[in-house]
């Protein structure tokens, strides 16, 4: 921690502080903890409504979105990024969320062409929408939200 990062004895939120810095890489390896951590809570979302409640995986799918993206925000803003470019939260949520949207847009494509055209497992082609989301996710939103 630097001092400009210290106003009057008190750490300013959303500068990294208690944090060592790491760069990019130390941000990408906490990024790959919590996309981890919010596609399990996201694919468990999804296949407890479509196995258990019956929800067809395409609707059931924005929903494990929406729990994922919550905790991937909420872990982002505290403990990834060390840096953030806007200090307006409303507006940092709505383009998080939008750039979460055009990731959700991916996700539904994938699950759909790998399941609807290939007959492949809607869970299988979660994992192959997953690795494809993180890194979109990732990029856009350290380029314009965690710079």
């Amino acid at each position: 921690m630097n001092a400009s990062q210290i106003i009057d004895g008190a750490t300013c939120p959303g500068m990294g502080a208690g944090r060592e810095p790491g760069g990019v890489r130390s941000e990408i390896f906490r990024y790959l903890f919590v996309g981890g951590f919010a596609f399990v809570c996201d694919t468990f979302t999804l296949f407890s409504l479509t196995h258990f409640v019956k929800v067809n995986y395409l609707v059931s799918a924005p929903i494990g979105f929406l729990v994922g993206t919550t905790v991937t925000y909420v872990l982002s803003r505290t403990w990834v990024f060390q840096r953030r470019t806007l200090k307006n939260t409303s507006a940092e949520l709505t383009i998080f969320v939008l750039i979460g949207v055009v990731g959700l847009g991916l996700n539904e494509l994938i699950l759909w062409f790998f399941q609807s055209r290939l007959g492949i497992y809607y869970l299988f082609a979660k994992g192959v929408s997953g690795v494809t989301v993180f890194v979109w996710n990732f990029g856009a939103r350290k380029l314009t939200l965690f710079r």
